[in-house]
């Protein structure tokens, strides 16, 4: 419990620091699916989403831990009812933010109002390990953190064990979105329950009905019960959507404005042919 709390007590941001410079450094010196351009910019680029959320987030996680806090004062929860080991109520209460989260992240792909503000994450055509930064700052803090705080309501759990799923999520993130060569047996093992890049690349496969699957962040397990699991091969991949094309809509300020812009969807022949078999 002291390392935990030792671990957990060490400042996000430190953690994040510490993931891009490991994983973009690997991607500039090791082998790689997909040869891209332009990284320096591509990362200055999505850092400003990270330097506006980290300002943004000064005030909205003290909402956000004040309101679990509550929740948990006054025994709010389905974990209440029961009595459980403290490492079991913890791992149970990560998966259970990780299941929101699915949802969560579902309803922003079914939800065009929602989907605006998450198509900033897709319209990404190079997409590496700066990718992870790349979220309009409204929809992490109104739409994923208000689902923190929901399922603090729903279940029960407590800020830490957000902390411990902030944590695996971050490591995640990066070893999802890096534009890195991994040993296709991840796939076969651990990708039974985790999430493997390989996974992760496919949806953000340029084509919608690839894009539409996969949602999970953390336990593949999610989209395999619920049947949004797609796998395709990894040459076969063209990242981003296709009217973000433009170098012009790569850009922090387009796409920090682009939720408010009416940009029609565009998708490919083969999303229908794919649909109809």
């Amino acid at each position: 419990m002291e390392f935990l709390d030792k671990l957990l007590g060490i400042d996000p941001n430190y953690i994040v620091i510490g993931l891009i410079a490991l994983f973009f450094s690997l991607e500039q010196i090791m082998k790689s699916p997909f040869n891209f351009q332009k990284r320096i910019n591509h990362l200055f680029q999505n850092l400003l989403f990270q330097i506006i959320l980290v300002i943004l987030n000064i005030f909205f996680v003290t909402f956000q831990i004040f309101s679990i806090e509550w929740l948990n004062s006054n025994h709010i929860g389905l974990l209440y009812l029961v009595e459980l080991p403290l490492w079991a109520k913890l791992f149970i209460s990560v998966a259970l933010y990780d299941v929101t989260a699915y949802w969560v992240h579902r309803g922003t792909h079914a939800i065009p109002l929602l989907w605006r503000f998450h198509r900033v994450h897709h319209s990404d055509t190079t997409m590496d390990s700066s990718t992870v930064f790349r979220f309009h700052p409204l929809e992490l803090i109104l739409v994923f953190g208000i689902g923190n705080i929901v399922t603090a309501a729903l279940f029960g759990t407590d800020v830490l064990s957000m902390a411990l799923y902030y944590f695996f999520l971050y490591v995640f993130f990066f070893f999802e979105h890096a534009n890195l060569k991994y040993p296709k047996w991840l796939n076969s093992t651990l990708g039974l329950i985790f999430v493997m890049p390989d996974h992760h690349r496919v949806h953000h496969q340029q084509d919608q009905f690839y894009t539409d699957s996969n949602y999970a962040d953390i336990f593949i397990i999610w989209d395999r019960i619920f049947g949004t699991f797609k796998m395709m091969p990894v040459e076969q991949m063209k990242y981003g959507l296709v009217e973000f094309e433009e170098d012009k809509k790569q850009t922090f300020l387009y796409l920090i404005k682009s939720p408010f812009i009416n940009i029609k969807r565009i998708t490919s022949n083969k999303t229908d042919e794919n649909k109809a078999e």
